[in-house]
């Protein structure tokens, strides 16, 4: 059942965030998840939708300022802004939270930022909990939310413009029909965006009466073109722990997460050719406790287990499923340079259980 949140003050959302931030801590991720391990496909579809569903506190559109205190602070109030951000790099320019924050795309770009539906509200019905949900919405540039307006995303052809951190618009041939122009982020961030969209699709699953069929989707339904590009991106720009620690702070304060930040098979598994029926509790907790960096990476993935593991062996396989002669060193690091670019599965087999990461070579 959804709930409505409202606060009469910054101090008292302050403390509900506060306490959500600790009765959240105490609940396991796997266990959130639970009633939707061993399941694929559309049956893994809607089991994640009445997890995601159920719990959803909705709030405001106003609340959304306060919201990205927490959910988009870099540190000392330093908005992290997709469209102008440069993971690694020195952006043209930062934003204030609230003191540079405006309604609408006055002035130029890096004027002020406002708030952007990522998923266009042009395309679903008007109100809440989809017009106001936090795990959607992101504080952007006001000038490039603008350029982005309602078009999809996509691989531009021919850039007509570029933002100051290198999102461009353009034609494309990403969906079907000749010259459709599409927006496309930069690749640290495309991944952010598949996953935002493999949330609005499952999170509002039946729930899409009155919305309208564009190159995306067709109501909370993804297209084939729009599945096809997300996957890649997905692929390309794994989870970050800016993701992590934004998903982390919407579920505090909306009592929901996103899935696919937390586990990323699940989209393969429903929108590729994943299989998530062997997946268990005791395998996605084993999950958390292996990370593979970087990832993509041009040749060598470094493997991280936590004390709570202990391996005996590592076997990668193409995506064919062909095991492929590649040992793990002293040193715990996977070499592909020798092999072509693509999609590897990591199989892991420890003490504790068998864990399997995806892992994409540049």
């Amino acid at each position: 059942m959804l709930q409505f949140r409202t606060f009469s003050s910054k101090l008292i959302q302050h403390f509900v965030l506060t306490s959500l931030l600790c009765i959240g801590s105490l609940v396991s991720h796997a266990q959130y998840y639970n009633s939707a391990f061993g399941k694929n496909g559309a049956v893994l579809r809607s089991a994640l939708h009445t997890i995601i569903g159920s719990g959803h506190v909705v709030g405001t559109y106003a609340d959304l300022w306060t919201d990205y205190y927490s959910t988009d602070n870099k540190g000392g109030n330093i908005l992290w802004d997709i469209y102008s951000d440069i993971p690694g790099g020195t952006p043209a320019y930062v934003y204030t939270l609230g003191t540079d924050q405006c309604s609408g795309s006055s002035g130029p770009e890096g004027t002020c930022y406002n708030r952007e539906h990522v998923w266009p509200a042009t395309y679903f019905a008007d109100g809440p909990p989809m017009y106001t949900d936090l795990q959607q919405i992101y504080p952007t540039d006001g000038y490039v939310n603008n350029k982005h307006s309602n078009l999809p995303y996509g691989k531009v052809n021919t850039a007509t413009w570029t933002s100051q951190n290198g999102c461009k618009l353009g034609s494309s041939n990403t969906y079907p029909g000749s010259g459709l122009d599409v927006f496309e982020p930069i690749d640290s961030f495309k991944g952010d965006i598949a996953r935002i969209y493999f949330y609005m699709s499952t999170r509002y699953l039946g729930e899409d009466a009155g919305w309208t069929n564009w190159e995306m989707a067709n109501g909370a339904d993804l297209t084939p073109a729009a599945i096809t590009v997300l996957l890649a991106w997905h692929h390309l720009d794994p989870v970050s722990q800016k993701e992590i620690d934004r998903n982390n702070a919407a579920f505090a304060i909306q009592g929901n997460r996103n899935p696919f930040v937390d586990y990323p098979v699940f989209a393969d598994c429903i929108w590729g050719t994943g299989d998530c029926t062997s997946l268990g509790l005791n395998n996605a907790m084993l999950n958390h406790q292996i990370k593979v960096f970087p990832n993509p990476s041009s040749s060598v993935f470094h493997i991280d287990a936590t004390d709570m593991i202990h391996m005996l062996s590592c076997h990668v396989y193409s995506i064919t499923g062909q095991e492929l002669n590649i040992q793990l060193n002293d040193s715990n690091e996977l070499n592909l340079q020798s092999y072509p670019s693509g999609t590897y599965l990591v199989r892991i087999l420890s003490k504790e259980g068998e864990i399997k990461k995806v892992i994409v070579k540049d």
